[in-house]
């Protein structure tokens, strides 16, 4: 183990290296504990391959999240007064376990009283998490975020995904404002020039629930501006990223949905059936799935699907798949649901069944993270090199 803390003082960015490392949650609610799970057992190991001030975000060039995977990133990536990050990942689960009772609090009656709720307006009205928000982050900025953060938002007026680089609490209070459960945010921003513009924002899951598409278009975006910091790379280039991808869950095999059912369905069953919103179900499941096949697909093609790893549950049911079930039983019981999914194969997606099936030979997510823990500590070491790091 390492005794220096260089990696922390010294400049890192990829063109020092040979690998863009990329980092991306999924939005999910409550259920953000299960990639909680996984970023705590990750920093743990680069604690352990390196020394125990590593946090995740000092090895990750880029990191993206959606929705409760944005405030995650935020949580990873804003600086405190020492200029490290607020919160270690270990802390992301007791947080969770904390607050989420207070943010989604739950009715005596669910059942008429959600029904009413989604029929009037959101079922919670947003403001133990906007007080809790702004509490956390105050007036820090994404750019002074510890590495490169892109956090996904959806303009409603506009009908446009929006990424911008303005107060961190704008950004996680939009990504999070999911349709049905939380109201919209609406804020105004001001340019350099003075001009004001107005933003309508909902839940970034409208864009990319899954956003690691939106870390990967971020790097070729700082590479067609011929950003220094980033050497240059082709489409094909797929053995110089290295990707993490963490799901929420989902309940794919719990699904009791079918055309014979759906055929009958007016307005108010699309939008609520036993609990669940089916049109909103249907569609963030069809862009999360695609977006990983897409992923999965090109990194097998170019040689490369040993640095691309997703880390997804299926088979979640009854409460473990809302978004907003903040009963102690259930946080407890995610927590878990993360723990388990630790020890289950590594999988991918099949998309002729639309099913995660593990990889022969891939071993489980646990033996994944630490192999992707070294990796990712090597790639530190290298950029650390005194030949690939300039002095201060």
């Amino acid at each position: 183990m390492e005794k220096t803390t260089s990696h922390i003082l010294c400049p890192r960015p990829p063109n020092r290296g040979k690998l863009i490392t990329i980092l991306s949650i999924d939005g999910g609610g409550i259920r953000g504990i299960i990639p909680a799970v996984m970023l705590d057992f990750l920093e743990s190991e680069l604690q352990m391959v390196r020394i125990k001030e590593a946090r995740v975000a000092d090895y990750f060039d880029v990191i993206s999240g959606t929705s409760t995977g944005g405030f995650i990133t935020a949580m990873l990536t804003a600086p405190n007064e020492k200029n490290r990050p607020l919160y270690d990942a270990k802390d992301i689960i007791p947080f969770y376990l904390e607050h989420s009772p207070k943010i989604f609090r739950q009715p005596r009656w669910w059942r008429s009283t959600t029904l009413l709720k989604v029929l009037n307006g959101p079922k919670y009205d947003g403001k133990y998490l906007h007080k809790l928000v702004k509490e956390i982050l105050g007036d820090t900025r994404l750019h002074q975020a510890l590495t490169n953060v892109v956090i996904p938002t959806f303009d409603i007026k506009n009908l446009q995904p929006v990424l911008f680089s303005s107060y961190m609490v704008y950004i996680c209070l939009g990504t999070s404002a999911a349709p049905t459960l939380l109201p919209a945010y609406y804020f105004e921003n001001k340019d350099d020039k003075g001009n004001f513009r107005e933003f309508n924002l909902i839940d970034g899951g409208v864009a990319a629930n899954n956003p690691t598409l939106v870390a990967l278009t971020e790097v070729k975006k700082q590479v067609m501006r011929e950003n220094p910091n980033f050497f240059p790379i082709k489409p094909t280039d797929r053995e110089r990223l290295l990707v993490i991808s963490l799901g929420t869950g989902s309940d794919k095999l719990d699904r009791k949905y079918n055309a014979h059912t759906a055929a009958k369905w007016g307005i108010i069953s699309w939008l609520f059936d036993n609990g669940s919103t089916p049109i909103l179900d249907a569609y963030n499941q069809s862009k999360t799935d695609m977006i990983d096949f897409h992923n999965a697909v090109a990194f097998e093609a170019y040689g490369s699907i040993d640095n691309y790893l997703r880390i997804q549950d299926d088979t979640l049911t009854g409460l473990a798949t809302k978004a907003d079930a903040a009963t102690k039983k259930n946080l407890e019981n995610l927590v878990k649901i993360g723990k388990a999914l630790l020890k289950k194969p590594v999988s991918r997606i099949n998309f002729d069944t639309g099913i995660y099936q593990p990889i022969p030979n891939g071993g489980t997510n646990e033996e994944a993270l630490i192999r992707f823990a070294k990796q990712l500590s090597d790639e530190k070491r290298r950029r650390e090199q005194p030949e690939n790091c300039r002095k201060e």
